[in-house]
């Protein structure tokens, strides 16, 4: 499933107002509903605007949109990698037409009637169930456990099902009743008479708050709400190859939804650290190193680190300073595969700032020998006070 703007969809900026959006979505809404719009795509369109608003006018919803993404509400999806593959569960928009209402919305029904009239709808509505509450908890870790992979046990206070009265908020022995305002369904339908006759909406109920049941005996333990924190230990494997803004998703250990709502998920997001040496792009690993000018001029080995100790690299002869040279596959595994990055090795000829007397004399050596081959070659005699390549 494609990724959906909701707030290209209505048309508004990230930080629209609670007016801007009712303003777009009643706009859009009325350019799009299929009984004045013929085109082909109408139904479609009306859907995702419908689709849109009902998560956005949720401060909820719009927050948990922002962070994760319209494949939060998903279900049935699972896995770890960039962004949040799914997993956020247990909320499906197609069911939002069921039967050919805004079933499920309070309050959307009310502003199509704004935007088309009051021949708009005039149908019931059925509760839905609560939405899952996810938890985030952000993990560090060193460029090796990336790397590599590791185990991490990490604490998580969250909230759980009341072990006293199960979750269900009400004492035991006792039982919850069927709300006598709403009769079960969760909502309530006031009718008033304007100029143009009797005209009904529909809200949630004021007496079970959409529930449908009222406890008459509270829970004496969670006081009514069904839910109790705890702290739990929670050991998480983290693969190799993983890096900073990944996401990995542990089901069913986010909060416990009161009045039968899917256990929530818990989302660890991962932050790696900075290595000394190493530095990381996707599985491909970079690394500078330094060799002495004679080896860069006569060529030879030299020891380079990599991931988990090092390799023998041959260099050239008449290397030049910055260089790079490729290891193939010692860089990092890539994640959710079986193949490994390579390695980047940048040269970085060192150029001596303290000579001893012999040294320069040998330099100095090399300097006349390579200044004679070049006027030899070039049929002159050197200049006098000419310097060499070291300014000799």
């Amino acid at each position: 499933m494609a990724e959906k703007d909701y707030y290209s969809i209505l048309g508004v900026s990230k930080s629209a107002s609670a007016e801007e959006l009712k303003s777009a979505y009643k706009k859009m809404a009325k350019k799009w509903h299929p009984d004045i719009n013929k085109a082909p795509e109408a139904t479609e369109k009306f859907k995702e605007v419908n689709e849109a608003y009902s998560v956005l006018s949720d401060a909820n919803k719009r927050a948990q949109y922002d962070q994760f993404g319209s494949e939060s509400f998903k279900s049935g999806m699972g896995g770890a990698g960039g962004g949040f593959p799914g997993g956020m569960g247990g909320f499906d928009f197609s069911d939002m037409f069921n039967g050919g209402g805004m079933n499920g919305f309070p309050g959307m029904e009310d502003l199509l009637r704004e935007a088309f009239g009051a021949q708009f709808g005039g149908g019931t509505r059925t509760r839905r169930g609560q939405q899952p509450q996810h938890l985030r908890y952000d993990v560090e870790l060193s460029f090796e456990e990336a790397a590599f992979g590791t185990t991490k046990t990490i604490s998580i206070p969250h909230l759980r099902a009341c072990e006293h009265c199960d979750g269900s908020g009400a004492e035991k022995g006792s039982k919850k009743e069927k709300c006598p305002t709403c009769k079960g369904r969760g909502m309530e339908t006031r009718t008033q008479r304007t100029p143009f006759g009797l005209f009904q909406t529909t809200a949630t109920c004021s007496k079970c708050g959409g529930e449908g049941e009222i406890i008459k005996e509270p829970c004496k333990v969670c006081r009514g709400k069904g839910v109790q924190s705890k702290t739990s230990s929670i050991e998480i494997k983290i693969p190799a190859g993983i890096d900073t803004g990944n996401h990995l998703r542990v089901p069913h250990q986010g909060n416990y939804t009161p009045g039968g709502g899917p256990q929530g998920d818990l989302y660890v997001v991962i932050h790696v650290e900075p290595h000394e040496l190493f530095k990381r792009d996707g599985a491909d690993v970079y690394v500078e190193q330094g060799i002495s000018f004679p080896l860069a001029a006569m060529g030879g080995e030299v020891d380079v680190p990599v991931l988990g100790g090092t390799v023998t690299m041959t260099i050239p002869a008449g290397t030049q300073n910055g260089k790079v040279f490729r290891l193939r596959e010692k860089g990092i595994k890539r994640l959710n595969g079986d193949e490994f990055g390579d390695e980047f090795v940048r040269v970085r000829v060192d150029v001596p700032t303290h000579l001893s007397a012999r040294q320069k004399e040998l330099l100095e050596e090399l300097q006349t020998e390579m200044d004679g081959k070049e006027t030899h070659s070039e049929g002159k005699k050197p200049k006098k006070g000419k310097k060499g390549i070291f300014g000799f």
